[in-house]
């Protein structure tokens, strides 16, 4: 005969009241020693149902220790878990270095890795104070004559120059525009290490060294990358949208007298994003009190007979 589980629990419960004359009865069906059993295993399960512990396990960790984890991780490559658990205990964070190793298995990450090579965009934060990019931007003047504008734009302060817009870049003239910039960083007391650009053919050899003899080491993009210098070609979609593609050029002294005034614009009225609304070579002017807004006075400037607005307070 085959007893179910409540059949068993039934027993198992009637064990206590049962006299001992009864419990010889009870050798028909199964032996004494099975009912003690299924008894135990009936007091097993109301304890795991009484005693069981309403969250079992460690506690979760708190999410903006798993964020701040993470961003020390995406900030510091070469970190390992260990490295992390000891920034965290310096920041008064007390976890166990096992919980980081889990965070960072968890997301995919390798705890103790091989991270210390520096990658592109950490290249560019890292030395931003100390990074020029250069690039030519191709233009058609009216008579149809193709005219390329070379400029170079510093990382950390966004500031524009633009060197020529010859309509035949030769290795002479941009041999000469190279020395023409060494010194104007020079004049500037600007401290560059680094020139990132293209590819281009344009460039001579020449030119290069020039930079080297300087100190600025020039670093090459690669093939068809162009968020490798995503700076520079920021500056050529701003200075296609805002001048070449509003403004009909006549020839090249047209275009230099245009590319003039639009760097004068860029550098010292432009707001800038990356500057906190500030540009290059100008600063972010102190709020207006409550009693000048409600009087303002607002002069406008025109730059290239009206292609380019200024404003500015006339109080």
């Amino acid at each position: 005969m085959k007893f179910t589980a409540e059949d068993r629990a039934f027993l198992a419960a009637l064990l206590a009241p049962l006299a001992r004359q009864s419990l010889r009865r009870l050798r028909l069906l199964v032996r004494p020693d099975t009912v003690l059993h299924w008894h135990l295993e009936l007091i097993k399960r109301h304890h795991a149902r009484t005693c069981r512990p309403k969250k079992p396990g460690r506690p979760p960790t708190v999410p903006s220790i798993r964020t701040l984890v993470l961003r020390l991780v995406r900030e510091n490559p070469s970190w390992g878990y260990r490295r992390v658990h000891g920034e965290l205990t310096t920041l008064g964070v007390q976890i166990d270095a096992s919980t980081v190793w889990e965070i960072l298995t968890s997301e995919g990450l390798a705890p103790a890795p091989d991270r210390a090579a520096t990658t592109w965009a950490d290249f560019l934060r890292s030395q931003a104070d100390t990074l020029l990019a250069c690039d030519f931007i191709e233009t058609v003047t009216l008579t149809g004559r193709r005219q390329y504008i070379l400029t170079v734009v510093e990382h950390a302060t966004r500031r524009v120059r633009i060197l020529g817009t010859p309509a035949h870049p030769t290795a002479a003239w941009l041999t000469q525009a190279a020395r023409n910039l060494v010194m104007d960083l020079s004049d500037a007391n600007t401290a560059v290490q680094y020139l990132i650009r293209d590819r281009d053919a344009k460039y001579p050899d020449l030119f290069d060294e020039i930079l080297a003899d300087a100190g600025i080491q020039v670093m090459l993009t690669g093939v068809r990358i162009p968020r490798m210098n995503a700076i520079m070609e920021r500056w050529v979609q701003t200075c296609r949208h805002e001048l070449l593609d509003r403004t009909l050029i006549r020839n090249e002294r047209h275009l230099r007298h245009a590319l003039r005034q639009f760097e004068l614009h860029y550098n010292t009225h432009r707001p800038h994003q990356a500057l906190q609304k500030a540009a290059p070579q100008r600063t972010v002017p102190e709020p207006l009190n409550p009693a000048q807004i409600t009087r303002l006075k607002v002069r406008r400037r025109e730059r290239l007979g009206g292609v380019l607005h200024e404003y500015q307070d006339a109080a």
